[in-house]
């Protein structure tokens, strides 16, 4: 089944830093992919209209789906594998789940040891269907983690051509220069919403721009507490986004992915849907900006208090 994408609607590609892979502007997230309960076409499908949209780029973590959304990824590109050349794949490690899928696991905790980091890549090679990832981040800061020892990995796992970019996820900025001091990082993936705008302003997007590094954003609708949420902040915030957005004559959430994409590390956010039209309402957000006030209404409802 053929997908037309809505006319003139195409998602842009933007290199995510001078050492970075060039990725979409608007990267799928996979996260809930085994809770789409899609069948192996239906996710072909999925991926194929995603592209057809512009939206090349798709987040895993090999811990999603406990440790099966890779596999079912894997399985639908199996089904048309001369698309691995047209995508870029990103992937994330360094958690231990407990699960059945990892019966020797007996406490979660973080694990970004070599021989953890390596045996990650191989598992999420396999599962995915591919012999190299375009990017591999970290899933989270590790208490125990060794920036040398994670900078070594890295290096062999590039000259190995199984990783052409590297990068971490939820680091703050001091703990990102330390490693990006000793291997070139592309991006940093961190939480951001108008329901947590943390990252504007503890330094990590401040500290990202100075790199000229994009971070990516996880989580842009605040895992939909923008819709449903009954907070005061959810309320307040809600409020003004339809506003603007109904002045705009745009979808709600094209205006929050307009809202995070205009701060100037230019970040880079992940869907979270299995629905084609929560992809568009994210890749319309290219398309247009918000006016600085606008901007601030926002932030000043997210903040509950006047910004200036």
């Amino acid at each position: 089944m053929n997908y037309e994408p809505p006319v003139g609607l195409l998602c842009p590609s933007i290199v995510t830093s001078n050492n970075g892979p060039t990725l979409s502007r608007v990267v799928a997230g996979m996260w809930r992919m085994g809770a789409w309960n899609l069948t192996p076409q239906q996710r072909l499908t999925l991926i194929k209209r995603c592209m057809a949209l512009g939206v090349t780029s798709f987040d895993h973590a090999d811990i999603y789906g406990d440790y099966g959304v890779e596999a079912l990824f894997g399985e639908a590109l199996a089904l048309q594998p001369s698309l691995r050349a047209r995508m870029q794949l990103v992937s994330k490690c360094g958690i231990k789940l407990v699960s059945p899928a990892r019966p020797g696991h007996t406490i979660q905790h973080y694990d970004t040891s070599a021989a953890h980091i390596t045996a990650s890549v191989e598992q999420s090679l396999k599962a995915l269907g591919t012999d190299y990832l375009d990017l591999l981040l970290i899933h989270r800061p590790d208490p125990l983690m060794d920036f040398d020892e994670i900078a070594g990995t890295f290096s062999r796992l590039r000259l190995q051509g199984k990783v052409r970019h590297f990068g971490v996820s939820n680091f703050s900025r001091h703990q990102f220069e330390c490693l990006n001091r000793r291997v070139p990082l592309a991006t940093n993936q961190v939480e951001c919403s108008p329901l947590h705008v943390a990252p504007l302003f503890d330094d990590t997007f401040d500290g990202l721009q100075d790199q000229g590094v994009r971070p990516m954003v996880w989580s842009p609708l605040a895992g939909g507490r923008l819709f449903n949420g009954g907070d005061a902040a959810g309320e307040r915030v809600r409020a003004v986004v339809q506003r603007i957005a109904d002045e705009l004559q745009q979808p709600f959430a094209s205006v929050v992915f307009a809202w995070i994409m205009q701060l100037p590390s230019r970040p880079l956010p992940l869907t979270g849907s299995g629905r084609i039209d929560a992809i568009v309402d994210a890749v319309r957000a290219t398309q247009f900006s918000l006016s600085r006030s606008q901007w601030f209404e926002i932030l000043r409802a997210a903040r509950g208090h006047e910004v200036a």
